[in-house]
């Protein structure tokens, strides 16, 4: 239970790419029950940077989905698309400071260092132009952190990741610049996510650090994967949730979650599911591994 003097704020950050799925449902429903379980507050943020991939009303839909399902947030929803200056400002500090460069590489010429940036363009001292990215400098210090569910966890930058990219080539902030931001900004003390951006953690930390701020704790659950071996996502077309559906889904998340939910709660009332939840959660109870394998999506 935290204390008064640290008091929980957690968070849920969809992408409106698409409706919300079974996968992305987990999810919020995970990092709900932790906040309100150690009675914290609980925000949404939208995360719309990438605007070729933001579909048409999902944001609406999301949101309305959520409230179907009884996760109600606190506060306003912040919308990452309206935040863009504060990160640009970031960004040039950083480029003032020497921190940051920029960079013309295309994943064509990178394509034969296997993910990692061996740093051709750290001392070339290339200007601003329409088509560079921007590029954070980093150490090979290890970067190490204990996630509440898999343990601890540790990276080198430098030789593992190498100089990432915080703006793209397109001019959009790259996500880890952005939501760690949001983040500190926002007070956000707790977060759980599917473990798939277990690997992103330590480039946030590292933002962290330079931002001189604090990080929050992790909680990394696993994703839900189709028995095909594909992530449930809405990249792949899984199907949205249907709001009429909302007491059995939450049912299956719960399931999904490990927590073993009485057989009673089937199908009844969606604020009786909830309350239970929120009382009996565990997180502990999930397998410490990043791929839990479904016979069938939900």
């Amino acid at each position: 239970m935290t204390t008064p003097q640290s008091p929980y704020l957690g968070r849920f950050a969809p992408t409106p790419s698409g409706h919300l799925h079974f996968g992305s449902l987990v999810t919020a429903l995970a990092s709900y029950l932790d906040a309100r379980h150690q009675r914290g507050h609980w925000l949404v943020r939208m995360e719309d940077l990438d605007g070729p991939r933001n579909k048409a009303g999902a944001a609406e839909h999301i949101l309305q989905t959520l409230k179907a399902h009884g996760l109600i947030w606190d506060g306003e929803v912040l919308i990452q698309s309206q935040q863009t200056e504060r990160y640009q400002q970031q960004i040039q500090s950083w480029i003032n400071q020497g921190l940051a460069y920029y960079c013309d590489c295309s994943r064509t010429d990178l394509s034969a260092y296997g993910g990692v940036y061996p740093g051709i363009c750290r001392e070339r001292g290339l200007p601003w132009a329409r088509d560079h990215a921007v590029r954070l400098r980093v150490t090979d210090d290890p970067i190490a952190f204990t996630d509440r569910l898999q343990g601890k966890i540790s990276q080198r930058l430098e030789s593992e990741v190498g100089d990432f990219v915080i703006r793209r080539r397109d001019g959009v902030v790259a996500y880890q610049l952005a939501v760690v931001m949001d983040d500190i900004d926002q007070g956000v003390t707790q977060i759980v996510r599917g473990a798939d951006l277990l690997d992103s953690t330590p480039r946030q930390l590292w933002l962290y650090q330079l931002l001189e701020a604090r990080a929050p704790e992790y909680l990394h659950i696993p994703l839900l994967m189709a028995r095909r071996g594909h992530k449930l996502s809405k990249r792949l077309d899984s199907a949205p949730i249907e709001a009429a559906q909302a007491s059995v889904s939450l049912y299956s998340a719960l399931v999904a979650l490990q927590q073993q939910p009485p057989a009673h709660l089937q199908g009844g009332p969606i604020s009786e599911i909830i309350a239970w939840a929120i009382e009996h959660w565990q997180p502990g109870d999930l397998p410490a591994t990043r791929e839990i394998v479904m016979d069938e999506p939900v």
